[in-house]
């Protein structure tokens, strides 16, 4: 069995965590902050943070347009809340100055499930992963309000899409790298290396 290499990227947001979770999923894990990090890995986790934030360091570290070359090209992105952000196609309540990503035909609105003070957990039942409902940490989380005919929805809380895929691109609302179960980062490693 191929050991993939997923980078997470490093220019802020909940790095250490998903490291951590991508390797008990039998990844091979790492920062990724520059674009020639980025060529070296297979695959690439997008985490929670601040999606405005992170979109400017993007452009600070010369990382956007390599990132969306690598998204265009087929390169599989995982991006839990902030990276779910930065992986829509089209945002509600975003910045004017907001760049994102692409690569899920979704609209996504930012911190729909409420402030900071607002935040819980909640169990989710996502398809395709078997043993139970996933743990979901939602932390000023986006939903998605809608998709596009590419995109599959594979989770919902509340009446809200909160975990979508399109090909090889994940995406969900929550934090599963904050619960200690690794099942959706094995769900991720598992479409990596079915691509290898």
């Amino acid at each position: 069995m191929t050991t993939p290499t997923i980078g997470v990227l490093a220019l802020q947001g909940d790095v250490r965590e998903h490291l951590i979770a991508l390797a008990a999923a039998d990844a091979v894990a790492r920062p990724v902050r520059r674009p020639e990090e980025l060529t070296e890995v297979d695959a690439l986790v997008i985490p929670g943070g601040e999606s405005t934030t992170m979109s400017k360091l993007a452009v600070l570290f010369g990382m956007l347009e390599p990132l969306r070359e690598r998204v265009r090209a087929g390169m599989p992105v995982y991006g839990t809340c902030a990276g779910m952000i930065m992986l829509a196609n089209k945002l509600l309540d975003g910045r004017e100055d907001q760049e994102t990503l692409g690569g899920i035909d979704m609209i996504v609105r930012r911190n729909a499930f409420g402030r900071q003070n607002e935040s819980f957990e909640a169990k989710i039942d996502f398809a395709g992963i078997e043993g139970g409902p996933v743990e979901g940490v939602f932390i000023r989380a986006p939903w998605v309000e809608s998709v596009g005919g590419g995109a599959e929805v594979l989770a919902t809380y509340d009446g809200h899409t909160v975990a979508v895929r399109q090909g090889n691109v994940l995406a969900t609302s929550f934090h599963p790298e904050l619960t200690g179960d690794d099942r959706v980062h094995a769900y991720f490693v598992d479409m990596v290396r079915a691509g290898l």
